[in-house]
């Protein structure tokens, strides 16, 4: 299972990675691997500003739909559009051209409280 130790992680599977005051936002390798075959991402909250928690989209596989929760309070800026066209990047490349929202942190302190990637293995 691929965990960046770069990244950190929520209890709900979803990861970030924090480049200045912004932040792109994820599901990780082992929630795609559970969740099998993507074919829809939703995102209506571009715009919105979320706290810690709060659900920002959905995510669609196969068998399922999970909700997709943000690990930390901002604005979300932008959906990654890739995937309305071509929603198994998640399957693919979760850390990368899978990402799923980007957002301004409204306090980058609350990277302190997630997970890293230690111990998010512990979890799986």
């Amino acid at each position: 299972m691929n965990v960046p130790a770069e990244l950190k992680y929520t209890k709900e599977h979803e990861w970030i990675r924090v480049e200045g005051d912004e932040a792109f936002v994820g599901i990780t390798d082992y929630a795609q691997s559970q969740l099998g075959d993507i074919v829809f991402v939703e995102c209506e909250t571009v715009g919105d500003t979320l706290e810690v928690g709060d659900t920002f989209g959905t995510i669609e596989a196969v068998k399922t739909v999970s909700e997709l929760y943000l690990p930390a309070s901002g604005e979300v800026l932008e959906f990654n559009e890739a995937l309305e066209d071509e929603p198994e990047l998640v399957n693919k490349d979760p850390y990368g051209k899978g990402w799923i929202v980007k957002i301004s942190l409204a306090d980058k302190s609350q990277i302190n409280d997630l997970l890293d990637a230690e111990a998010y293995k512990a979890i799986i």
